[in-house]
């Protein structure tokens, strides 16, 4: 070795210089010099290797450090030397250097750093595995309990809809066993695990993927239609979820059909409810029929025996907590209609709340299943819904209702309207469809006399103008058509505009279904007021009771202005096209020539037999208005015995005679600029009337 080199080679020399400056330069914390980033992935190597660079592929990660600016750099084995690092300079050892993590010295911080990529979870993935395990474990044991309560455990009830899809569509392609397992464990996880909007949202998530489900499962139409049957019967999924399910699916769509499926050949059957219960004979451990069997004899015995410890404990070996409201809506029908057992029957209530062993939130459920069947029950027992409504106030003072309940039993007969109006809306459906299909006037009027609720007049008139269109002309026209015969038939005109009203309310949520909404709905309007259905001031009354700058607003004022057009009566006749067309125009003219021709030969069987020829009975309150008014104007009063004959023989009917002689009460004043004495000669066609019994008593001198 020369002198010169001293105990160093110049190499070494030129490390230890670097080392040094590198302790000054961390000392003050720079950032690390940039040409020992890695780049390219590769490193230049500090000391042979002449040089060049070398791959980092394959290197291990130990030998990849960080400098304190958090840069990693390329490291020469066992951390001898790199620029901008600490290196082994000092170290002689001939051993490879490793960090002994038993060592008391150990320091985490000398740990080689390493890059692990990890994979993002996304929670509903997570979800849907758990639930799959936790589904497949139920259809093997069939503990409902256990499955509640791990479906509980699990958390993340905001994806609960999912469950519901996954449950059904699994037990879709298994045995009759599986799906009655299924719809007995929807029931059990109702209201206390799975709230009904997420059991709507889990359907309707079904529906959408019926189309999907079809490929694999051939007769998943009918199998998923079923399903949703029976959670309408076991109360689960409301009978209104159709409905609205209906509105949004395509009508191509295999959803679309599940629910035609279900209503038509499951919901519409007679028995429907044991039909559904039993079509998958019940093969689970219990079925919901066997436990409502079970329950009503444990109430009886209970009521037999007044054993209240004994009602508890058939009640606990039941097993069925999530099917507890039962046991409450039966035990409070039971009160009513054996008046004695009521008091047993409040104490065992009390009883199985303060035990816990009825959760609130079924005892909740049980009042509210109760109150909703209260119609049907005062059928049998008068006095229910007095009996009920002292039993709630009792039930929350004691403690064992929550008050909650309160706050949906106040409006408890809108709860009991709900149901009825339900009902209403499914045969009005039916019964517009089969009108749109024959053309049937009359038998339309008698199916909604049998229906029995005048009251709900508006909501066919709201149905039958939104059915109509969303179809096409033809049926736009049949709907005028028909309102002008149901107001003279069983429509008022407050039924007429109120109907109306509803209609515009909902003009914003219509246009997303049918984009020409506004227009339509303002000539169904002004046709309205062209057959005398309305009256122009019907129009500002409409409009006073809808909110200001809306879009129903602006409908009516579209209404208006058709109206006051030029000609409109023509043009707005013609609207639709006069598919069933131009009846009610054509009606007038021929009922004007067959009364002349009556005054004229005087033949009363030849013009009975001309009207009865018009095929038209629900506009035959014309031909009184036009009698009427052609007997003040010829100073002839055989018209009055034209009509004495037509309400003989039951042509024309007592309301079609008064609304016939309340028009022409409604178009005095213009009467009588043409006809003076017309006021007179009216009251004098009255008294008439009213004599021979054509028009109803209530039609008063006031009216007139």
């Amino acid at each position: 070795m020369a002198a010169s080199e001293g105990f160093l080679t110049e190499e070494q020399r030129e490390v230890l210089k670097v080392a040094t400056q590198n302790a000054e330069i961390l000392s003050s914390s720079p950032k690390s010099p940039t040409s020992m980033l890695f780049a390219d992935n590769s490193i230049k190597a500090p000391w042979g290797g002449g040089g060049g660079k070398a791959s980092t592929a394959g290197i291990a990660v130990r030998h990849v450090r960080r400098t304190h600016s958090g840069k990693l750099v390329r490291v020469k084995k066992d951390g001898g030397g790199g620029k901008g690092t600490w290196g082994k300079l000092l170290d002689t050892g001939a051993g490879e250097s490793h960090i002994d993590r038993n060592d008391p010295n150990y320091d985490s911080g000398e740990e080689p750093y390493q890059l692990v990529g990890s994979t993002v979870c996304d929670p509903l993935d997570d979800y849907k595995k758990a639930v799959v395990s936790l589904i497949e474990e139920y259809f093997s044991t069939g503990d409902v309990e256990v499955a509640a309560s791990d479906l509980k455990e699990l958390g993340s009830s905001e994806y609960h809809p999912y469950f519901i899809k996954r449950l059904v569509s699994m037990a879709m392609d298994r045995h009759d066993k599986e799906k009655e397992m299924a719809s007995v464990l929807l029931s059990a996880l109702y209201a206390d695990v799975i709230s009904s909007p997420q059991i709507s949202q889990g359907f309707f998530m079904l529906l959408e993927s019926a189309d999907d489900l079809s490929v694999d499962i051939l007769d998943a139409v009918d199998i998923l239609a079923l399903f949703i049957a029976r959670a309408v019967v076991d109360d689960i999924l409301p009978p209104a979820f159709l409905t609205r399910a209906k509105k949004s699916l395509s009508e191509s769509s295999k959803g679309f059909q599940v629910l035609q499926t279900a209503e038509k050949s499951y919901l519409s059957a007679p028995h429907h409810a044991e039909l559904v219960e039993r079509r998958w004979g019940g093969s689970t451990h219990v079925t919901v029929e066997e436990v409502k069997k079970k329950i009503a004899y444990l109430l009886r015995e209970y009521v037999e025996n007044g054993d209240t410890s004994e009602a508890c404990r058939c009640i606990r070996q039941l097993g069925v907590s999530f099917f507890h409201h039962e046991v409450v809506k039966r035990a409070l029908v039971l009160a009513m209609e054996i008046r004695t057992a009521e008091a047993l029957i409040m104490k065992l209530l009390k009883e199985v709340a303060e035990e816990g062993l009825i959760s609130s939130s079924q005892m909740v459920k049980g009042f509210s299943r109760f109150a909703e069947s209260l119609d049907d029950l005062a059928l049998d027992i008068p006095s229910a819904k007095e009996l009920f409504q002292s039993l709630v106030p009792q039930a929350i003072s004691e403690g064992w209702l929550d008050a909650s309940f309160l706050k949906s039993s106040s409006e408890n007969g809108e709860v009991q309207d709900h149901e009825k109006l339900r009902r209403y809306k499914e045969e009005v459906v039916t019964i517009i469809h089969e009108y749109f299909h024959s053309d049937d006037i009359p038998e339309l009027i008698r199916s909604l006399e049998d229906l029995g609720a005048p009251e709900l007049n508006p909501i066919f008139l709201k149905k039958l103008i939104t059915l109509a269109m969303d179809r096409k002309n033809r049926e736009k026209e049949m709907a005028s058509v028909l309102l002008s015969a149901l107001h003279i038939e069983i429509f008022s005109t407050d039924d007429i505009v109120n109907g109306f009203v509803m209609l515009l309310e909902s003009a914003e949520d219509t246009a997303l279904d049918i984009l020409d909404a506004s227009n339509e709905l303002a000539l169904f309007l002004a046709r309205a007021v062209i057959d005398d259905v309305l009256a122009p001031l019907n129009l500002e009354e409409i409009g006073s009771k809808l909110a200001p700058n809306c879009s129903g607003s602006e409908t009516v004022h579209v209404a208006r202005s058709l109206i006051a057009a030029r000609h409109a009566g023509e043009r707005i006749l013609r609207c639709w096209g006069g598919g069933t067309g131009w009846a009610v125009e054509d009606a007038k003219d021929k009922i004007v020539k067959l009364l002349e021709e009556y005054e004229a030969g005087g033949v009363v069987g030849e013009a009975c037999q001309c009207i009865r020829d018009l095929g038209m009975p629900f506009f035959n309150h014309e031909v009184v208005k036009k009698a009427l008014v052609m007997a003040m104007e010829k100073k002839n009063d055989r018209m009055l015995d034209l009509l004495q004959e037509c309400f003989s023989e039951g042509l024309i009917t007592i309301n079609q005679m008064t609304k016939g002689f309340a028009r022409i009460n409604d178009g005095l004043d213009d009467l009588a600029l043409d006809i003076p004495n017309a006021e007179d000669k009216f009251r004098f066609y009255v008294e008439h009337a009213k004599k021979g019994g054509w028009i109803l008593p209530s039609f008063g001198s006031a009216d007139v």
